[in-house]
C-alpha cells in the first residue's frame, strides 16, 4: 500500500455511520465500518440486524490531503486526536479487529477509559494470534483486551489459559 496513506480513525454524527460509510465509499475512500451482528427483540418478532461495533466510529485510508474531503462529508463529525494529533490506526490493529469480528463469539464493547496494563499474546482459541492489552480477568473465563488507538477495550469470552505475556 502507498506509504502516504493510512489509516484513521473518524468520528460520525450520532446513528450516522452506515450513510458516511456509504457516502464515503460513493467518493472512492476506502472505510472499514466493523459490525457485529444482534439480536432485536420487538412485541411481534425478533430480527438479526447489523449495528456498528463501535458506536460513531468509522476507519478511513487516506492522505493528508484528503482529510477536507472526509470533514465534508455528511455525517462525519471530526477526526479522532490523541495527544494533540490526528490518530493512526496501525492496518495490523484493523486486521485483528477483523478477525475478532470473524469469530461466533460475543463481543461487548467497553465505554470507559481503561488504564494501561500488561501486553499479552492469545496462544489458542478463536482469537489466537492477537496481541493486545490485557486490562482485567473475569471467573478465569472473561477477558477484557485493550487496542491501542482507538480509545476503547473489548470485552471477549476466553479462557485466562490461552493467554500468555509478551
Amino acid at each position: 500500500m502507498d506509504q502516504n496513506y493510512r489509516w484513521y480513525p473518524i468520528y460520525t454524527r450520532s446513528r450516522a455511520e452506515k450513510k458516511a460509510y456509504d457516502e464515503l465509499t460513493r467518493k472512492g475512500i476506502l472505510t472499514y465500518l466493523p459490525l457485529k451482528k444482534s439480536v432485536k427483540q420487538w412485541s411481534d418478532r425478533k430480527k438479526i440486524i447489523e449495528e456498528p461495533l463501535i458506536k460513531s466510529y468509522l476507519f478511513v485510508y487516506i492522505s493528508a490531503k484528503e482529510y477536507a474531503e472526509v470533514l465534508m462529508t455528511n455525517g462525519i463529525a471530526r477526526f479522532i486526536y490523541f495527544s494533540g494529533q490526528i490518530a493512526l490506526i496501525p492496518e495490523q490493529q484493523l486486521n485483528d479487529l477483523k478477525l475478532l469480528l470473524a469469530t461466533t463469539e460475543d463481543l461487548e464493547v467497553l465505554e470507559y477509559d481503561i488504564k494501561p496494563g500488561e501486553r499479552v499474546l492469545i496462544k489458542a482459541g478463536p482469537f489466537k494470534g492477537i496481541m493486545a492489552e490485557l486490562v482485567s480477568v473475569q471467573n478465569k473465563q472473561r477477558i477484557i483486551l485493550r487496542l491501542q488507538n482507538i480509545g476503547y477495550a473489548i470485552e471477549i469470552n476466553t479462557s485466562i489459559a490461552f493467554v500468555e505475556p509478551v
